[in-house]
This record gives structure tokens, sequence and C-alpha cells, in this order.
């Protein structure tokens, strides 16, 4: 007989939540590589956001809701002469770090860029420093911001390493949300049960979908899908904060829950499967893996699987550039990830669509010998028609070892091919890249040009005295790390 009722006995948290939280409450940041590269993330995502400054699509979106609103110890957001309430800057500084496609990356069964946490983390941080001064005590030093970094990769990374968000149609921005709302958590100084209230807050809120990212409805939401995110942690830690409840089995409820409606159902493979395996798996436990390992893009302001190809690219250009109207053919050899995510043909509607463009990521480079954030507008498009006489003649293909290396966890390469081939019937070399500049395989090699990255992306909104004084601070570690976090802030007010 079929019941009538349903079962009313509250459960405990799932154990993914109370993981989080202890995590997050308990583990000791002791890695000095960890810490290290941290501090470049931060400057290198602050240096994106900078950047992203001078587009006006992005700009339009920043500020106030209410034009000419005071907020008391408000919130900066960097580059700008705005003060918010911490929610809106969060939005605002996770829109600006995304806009240009040119943070960090983390690659695995699903995608994403943990750096998007800093929205939620440094806002809060600046906001809740402001305040602990006003108050006659000490303030929050840039050390704990480096630390929530660390905690915001790890659980959105290791996540990442075995769930596959994005075949079941939603956008990483979650493990954003999920993530930022954990150490937004613990800057607060929530205890165990109001962090684990805000996690199951964040797991039964809307989810993304990944409409906006793919062929044809690619555009400018995926630019700021991440700020709003942040954002929407920086709202649920407060709602917890102020002692609303949570929902214990956010995750396992049955057909309520979010492995039930959202991680199963819409996909056929995991709907047949008992429910115990359309839970979350695990790799490994938390500790601060994800930073060491992070992917930089240093190079080129491009979605991050096409890193390479752009490499290969620039290498090609010296031997082509004279000989690109004898081009019969052109062999992009990649992984199923790129297929999947970046690999289309016909028209590109706006700077959002070509930046997640395989074939126009790699003409440009070939015409040119670069791929600049510019490279991406409407008018550079129209101007070099040569670019989709290009695209029409790239032939993608998949490398079986390639995609095998994407996930194995001892290479974790992302690697592309390029190969053209003339209507004389000759051709260039095979150029295969298999890790990008900004892998952990080449951090001898990339953090200098990261810096470099860093104080160019500076100099766009700062005077020369200005971008000196960051970059002194960001290359010390010691002083970076007792710098108060609002004293750091203030550096970056326009």
């Amino acid at each position: 007989m079929t019941a009538t009722f349903d079962l009313n006995t509250r459960p405990d948290y799932d154990h993914v939540i109370q993981d989080i939280a202890d995590y997050v409450l308990h583990y000791q940041i002791e890695s000095i590589e960890a810490l290290t590269t941290a501090r470049h993330c931060l400057m290198d995502t602050l240096g994106c956001g900078l950047l992203a400054l001078r587009f006006p699509e992005c700009t339009k979106l920043l500020g106030p809701i209410v034009e000419g609103t005071i907020v008391p110890h408000g919130a900066r957001v960097p580059g700008t002469s705005f003060r918010l309430d911490p929610v809106k800057a969060a939005w605002d500084i996770g829109a600006i770090i995304r806009w240009l496609d040119y943070n960090d990356t983390w690659l695995a069964a699903e995608w994403g860029h943990p750096s998007d946490n800093l929205g939620g983390i440094l806002a809060v941080a600046d906001h809740l420093s402001q305040v602990q001064v006003s108050r006659g005590k000490v303030p929050i030093p840039m050390k704990q911001v480096l630390e929530a970094m660390i905690m915001a990769h790890e659980i959105q990374g290791v996540i990442a390493l075995e769930n596959s968000f994005n075949r079941v149609g939603l956008d990483h921005v979650f493990l954003v949300k999920l993530a930022s709302t954990a150490v937004i958590a613990k800057l607060r100084g929530l205890d165990r049960e109001r962090t684990m209230a805000a996690l199951s807050q964040a797991i039964v809120d809307g989810q993304s979908l990944r409409t906006y990212r793919h062929a044809p409805n690619a555009g400018s939401r995926k630019s700021w899908a991440a700020g709003d995110a942040t954002s929407r942690a920086v709202r649920l830690v407060d709602i917890a904060a102020r002692g609303e409840m949570g929902i214990p089995s956010a995750l396992t409820a049955p057909q309520w829950g979010f492995y039930d409606v959202l991680f199963s159902h819409t996909n056929k493979d995991l709907a047949t499967k008992a429910p115990e395996d359309r839970q979350f798996k695990f790799q490994r436990s938390y500790g601060s893996y994800v930073m060491e390992n992070i992917l930089f893009k240093i190079s080129f302001p491009a979605e991050f699987h096409s890193q390479t190809a752009c490499e290969a690219a620039v290498i090609l250009h010296p031997i082509v550039k004279d000989k690109l109207d004898q081009i019969d053919r052109i062999i992009l050899t990649t992984h199923d990830s790129a297929i999947r995510i970046i690999s289309k043909v016909g028209p590109l509607a706006n700077p959002a669509d070509r930046d997640h463009c395989l074939q126009y990521m790699v003409a440009v480079p070939l015409i040119t010998g670069n791929l600049t954030a510019d490279d991406y507008e409407d008018d550079y498009h129209a101007a070099h028609p040569l670019i989709d006489v290009l695209r029409d003649k790239m032939i993608v293909v998949e490398d079986p070892r390639y995609s095998a290396e994407y996930y194995d966890p001892a290479y974790r390469s992302i690697a592309n091919a390029i190969q053209i081939f003339f209507k004389d019937g000759t051709s260039t070399a095979k150029v295969e890249v298999e890790y990008p500049l900004g892998h952990r395989r080449r951090r001898v090699e990339g953090i200098p040009v990261l810096i470099e990255k860093f104080k160019t992306n500076l100099a766009t909104r700062f005077v020369p005295i200005r971008v000196e004084e960051i970059v002194n601070l960001t290359n010390d570690p010691v002083q970076l790390e007792a710098t108060p976090v609002h004293e750091f802030m203030d550096l970056f007010v326009i």
C-alpha cells in the first residue's frame, strides 16, 4: 500500500555539509607553497579585475543599486571609488574578476575558476576590518584573506575533481556559492551549527544553468555569474548569522533534495543508478592541494582549454604569417573537454561568444602573433575578416591520449596541437603544447611573467608610484600577511 504520510524525523546534517564546516573551522594552513601561491593568486586576480574596468559593458553593472547610497564601513571595489554594502561589493568584485576570462582555472570532472570566491572574501573582510577598528579592536589581517582563498579553492576544487555538474546542465558557479559561503561564515565567526545552516541554504538556493556558456546562447552573463554566486553567499551567511534555521538533508532528502532534483533526473546515466551512487564522490580530503596546483592564465585572456592551442598558434605565427592566403586546412588536435565547451562553427554574436570559441582563439594569434582582450570586441572582429576565413579552414579532432591525461592526476595536462597544410601540398610540423605557462609544472617560468602581467594591469588604473607601492607590498609575504585588510584595500581606491 502506498504511504499517505511523510516520516518527519529531522536528520543530522548531510556528511558533505559537516565535512565542509569542520574543514573551515578546524583545518590549519601550514603549506608555505599554498600561501605563496595564494599571494600570487591575489595579485593576478586583482589585476584581472582592474583590466576589466576598461570595458564599458562591465562598468555599467557596477556601483550601488540606489545611486548616492552611503554605507558606513562599506567595502571597496578595487580600481573604483565605490564603497558598497558587502553583498553588492562582492557582486562587483566578482564581476570584474571574471569579466575577461583571465583569472585562474581548475580543470577536472568539473571546470571552474576558484579565485571567483575572492569577491565575497575581500568584500566581507574589508567591511569587518573597518568595523573592528571602529570598535577599538584588532583589524582583520591579509593573512586571513589568503587562508580563506586557500580554503575556498580547496572546497570548490576537491568537489570538482570527481563530480561533473556540467553533465547535468548546471554551472560551476554553484561551487563558488558553496565555497564562498563556507569561508565567509568563518570570517564572520559563525559556529559549526550556523555554518552548516548557511551551507544548507546555499545548496537549496536556485542553481544556475550553463545555458549562457554554450552555443547558441553564449553571452555576457558568464562574465558576472560568479560575482552573483559569491555575492549570494554573503547574503546567505548573513541570514544564517541572524539565526535562520538550516535544512539538514539539503543534499540527500528523497525527492526534494539536491541529489534527486538536480544531480540525477536530468542525466539518464545517473538516474538509473542507486541513490548512493548519485551522490558526490570524493578523491581526497580537504587540505591545500587545489591552491598548490591551480592553473594561472598568464599568457592569454581566453577559456583555459584553449591556452596551449594559443601558445602553439603563437609559435606557428612567424612560419605562416606570410602564407595565410595559401592555407588549405588547419588541423586542431585537442581533448574532449575542449570539444564540448569551446569548439564551435558559425557566426559569433558577441565578445563573450568569441572568447569561448577555440577556432577564433587560434585564428587571431596565427594572424597577429598574440591574443588580447581587445581582440574579442565587435570592432576588431569586423576589421579582420581573415579570422573567419581561417576558422572555416579548421578541423577539430580529439586525441584520446590528450583526453586521458587531462583527467589523470599524474598529468593534469591541457594539451593541444596545431598542424597547418598548404594548397601546394606542404605543411608545417605538428606543434604540440601539453602544459600551459600557468601550470604547476611551469611555475618557475610562469611566476615572473605573472608578476609582469600584474604590473601592467595595475598601470591601467594607477600612477607609477602607486603601482610600485602595491607591487612592493604584494611581493613581501611577511608584510602583506600582517597588513590590515582595510589598509590594503585603501591602496586600490581611485
